[in-house]
């Protein structure tokens, strides 16, 4: 299990890349174990109201998550660029630079 978090404007946003070994969650929309890799991720972006109040960069922004769709791999490296995409994705909804996003890839165990 890799856990794959994008950093930017002082906040992070993590996911997890399951594996072929790994024991996948057991919830409504969880990884399909038939595919070798999965990635689950929460999404997020902007609201005019509600949400939660975040700062990002010198902003104070609020914020509304998406529930996490889990996205099937056959490919390892596969996986881990649409992981990085889908990192970046969610800080350009904030309207920070792909360019200042930093990625950083765990193994479950060195997070903890």
């Amino acid at each position: 299990m890799l856990l794959i978090r994008g950093q930017a404007g002082g906040t992070a946003l993590t996911g997890t890349l399951y594996e072929r070994d790994d024991r996948p969650p057991s919830y409504r929309g969880a990884p399909d174990e038939s595919a070798p890799f999965t990635w689950v991720c929460d999404g997020f972006y902007e609201v005019e109201s509600g949400g939660q109040v975040q700062q990002v960069g010198d902003r104070e922004l609020r914020i509304a998550f998406e529930e996490p769709l889990p996205k099937g791999f056959e490919d390892r490296d596969q996986a881990i660029e649409a992981a990085k995409d889908h990192l970046r994705t969610q800080f350009a909804r904030l309207g920070v630079a792909e360019t200042d996003v930093v990625i950083e890839i765990l193994e479950a165990d060195e997070a903890e």
